[in-house]
């Protein structure tokens, strides 16, 4: 994303923060530009989201809320807009890269012990991760709401980039097919995920307890945010015992945990382009072995 936005005073005012002693731009991931605000009462995160209003951020914030039931996260300190662009100001948490392992695996496994409100699976609310929303439109089968609320969504917008070719058709209809037999055989409790839990959404504090950030929350399968864990690694041995110990997943994990891994797969190929079309032809024919 470019960097067009410009921290002027005007803008810093706005904030009422106070006086700001640096501004430095930090990687906030492909959705939102990100700072580093040093102010007279410590250092605090910016997010900005060019072209939108405050709203945009609306389901992360829901998603902190929720999130910090079972584990750190930042606090949200306030939410705006300035001219065209929503602003998000968050606590800053002073972090380290390693930590108890162990415990960020149990993290998860108490987030995935909340129960959906309803039963059902999905949100009632969108969420925008690049050109990607998705709908999470209340649905009482967890395959109708996977299949048609995020594959063919993510399918479309390969179509649209031009990297989705006749043998990835192919492939994924017959995958399409296994995976509603697998679902016949397996009803998955709606509970709470993360959403986006790859290695750059976790860190510790510097007692090494786990923190999460960047949340794009809804319920569905358990197995969907382990499936998303295990596509680009960053998590260790320690991780999934943690997990495993605290609540273990059930028997023909190891063949529907590749559904949730095509998915993230499908939206990087969305998002990032040709690069990862090979990804997904691999673990396509992973499934249909």
């Amino acid at each position: 994303m470019e960097r067009r936005y410009v921290l002027n005073q005007e803008f810093i005012s706005h904030l009422k923060l106070g006086p700001i002693r640096q501004v430095q731009s930090v990687s906030g991931g492909d959705i939102n530009q990100a700072y580093q605000l040093e102010t007279a009462q410590g250092r605090v995160f910016l997010l900005i989201q060019p072209n939108h209003t405050k709203a945009f951020f609306t389901h992360e914030i829901n998603g902190l809320k929720l999130l910090e039931q079972f584990v750190k996260v930042p606090k949200v300190l306030s939410v705006g807009h300035w001219q065209n662009d929503a602003y998000l100001v968050l606590s800053y948490l002073a972090h380290q890269s390693h930590g108890d392992d162990f415990a960020l695996g149990q993290a998860l496994a108490h987030i995935h012990q909340k129960a959906s409100p309803n039963h059902h699976y999905g949100f009632g609310e969108a969420f925008t991760m690049g050109t990607f929303t998705a709908d999470n439109t209340w649905q009482s089968s967890w395959s109708q709401f996977f299949i048609q609320q995020r594959l063919e969504p993510l399918k479309e917008l390969c179509h649209q980039q031009g990297v989705w070719s006749l043998p990835l058709e192919r492939a994924y209809q017959k995958a399409i097919i296994r995976f509603k037999m697998l679902m016949g055989d397996y009803q998955p409790q709606s509970v709470l995920l993360h959403g986006d839990l790859w290695s750059g959404n976790f860190m510790f504090d510097l007692d090494g307890r786990p923190i999460m950030i960047d949340p794009a929350v809804f319920y569905g399968d358990r197995e969907f945010d382990l499936g998303i864990t295990q596509v680009f690694g960053g998590f260790n041995a320690e991780f999934y015992r943690g997990y495993q110990e605290t609540y273990p997943v059930v028997a023909g994990f190891e063949q529907r945990v590749l559904f949730y891994e095509l998915y993230y797969l499908m939206f990087h190929l969305s998002q990032f382009g040709i690069g990862y079309q090979q990804a997904v032809a691999n673990t396509l024919s992973k499934i249909n072995r």
